[in-house]
């Protein structure tokens, strides 16, 4: 992988929850490459585990832990294991989180719904519970635990994943949305709380990537744009979907204690304009 930027990491330990998905899977790596002791979480550990395998292959450091966000014990006994094979938490990257079709709309808009489609009034309580839970809690409980590492040693960097969606809801996601913008404003919140204690805390909003959840969403069968996709591209001003080793730079520059020294509370887009687009 060619790195964007010469940050030397070396030294420092880096967890990132979510590692066994592509984008975080790809910080995990790259990470490891710039030197870091790389621990990767996942719920799904035959994938930390090939991943932490393949890094090895490579030279790097980097271990794989099955890790659920969302349950705070399993969280502490993971904590515990990081610390004896790799040392405290220098750098928190909370990758983990989603969307679930159980808080998705089928139609845009509600009067083109028809019949037998889910709505808005059908939406899954406890689909759209989950969504919150994942993106949100999910962000706060491995903040609880690994950055009691950072506030001992009185330095460190938290970064989260929001979403180009947390500025401008898009359709048919409103639980997803609505828990993005919330990590948003929780990230402004940690920065503010922990401003005293020398640990930093930013957030980086990508735009669309294509991933193996979204594909059958953007793309048909014979590869062709989905009518959503054109209309991603439509509003997207460089015309193009983010590539997933696109996000590094921004990840490695709020994370670097030296290049980004005074910037906390900031969520960067990285969404190929999308964001800064009216329509017109």
């Amino acid at each position: 992988m060619n790195l964007p930027l010469n940050i030397n990491f070396s030294g420092k330990v880096v967890v990132i929850t979510g590692a066994g998905g592509v984008l975080c899977g790809t910080m995990a790596r790259a990470f490891a490459q710039a030197g870091a002791k790389v621990a990767a979480l996942d719920l799904n550990e035959e994938a930390v585990k090939k991943l932490a395998d393949e890094c090895k292959a490579e030279g790097h450091i980097c271990e794989g832990y099955k890790a659920n966000v969302l349950e705070h014990e399993a969280l502490v006994e993971v904590h515990a294991r990081i610390l004896e094979e790799l040392g405290p938490c220098d750098i928190l990257v909370n990758g983990a989180g989603g969307n679930n079709p159980r808080a998705t709309t089928d139609n845009e808009y509600h009067h083109e719904a028809a019949e037998g489609q889910r709505t808005f009034f059908d939406l899954d309580a406890d689909g759209v519970d989950f969504v919150f839970r994942l993106n949100f809690q999910g962000t706060l409980l491995p903040t609880q635990v690994f950055a009691k590492d950072m506030a001992e040693k009185g330095a460190g960097s938290i970064l989260n994943i929001s979403s180009m969606n947390s500025y401008i809801p898009l359709t048919k996601i409103p639980a997803y949305s609505a828990a993005k913008a919330g990590v948003s404003n929780f990230t402004q919140w940690l920065a503010t709380h922990f401003a005293g204690t020398g640990i930093r805390c930013n957030a980086i909003a990508p735009g669309f990537l294509v991933s193996n959840q979204n594909r059958a969403l953007l793309f048909n069968e014979d590869g062709t744009p989905t009518v959503r996709s054109k209309k991603i591209l439509g509003g997207t001003p460089m015309g193009r979907f983010v590539e997933s080793e696109e996000l590094l730079g921004g990840v490695f520059f709020l994370c670097d204690e030296r290049a980004a020294s005074a910037i906390t509370g900031v969520v960067l887009p990285i969404d190929a304009g999308f964001a800064a687009y009216s329509g017109v």
